[in-house]
């Protein structure tokens, strides 16, 4: 199983937001949600949206929201 993760994390590397899902085009519009919300201000300061996939719910961080 696929599962989609979707990030937002801060210039130290933690995990801002996190949104998890098995549904691929639920995840990238959630992506870019993420992507368009992030000010210039934050990506200046290194803010970024991440998407990546996992294989497992056990390697999905504990604090995401998980949508099945």
């Amino acid at each position: 199983m696929t599962i989609w993760v979707n990030e937002q994390i801060d210039p130290m590397g933690l995990v801002y937001s996190c949104i998890a899902s098995c549904n691929e085009n639920q995840a990238k519009d959630c992506h870019e949600s993420f992507k368009q919300n992030l000010t210039e201000g934050q990506k200046a300061a290194g803010w970024v949206a991440r998407l990546r996939t996992v294989n497992s719910w056990d390697e999905v961080p504990v604090n995401a929201l998980k949508l099945d």
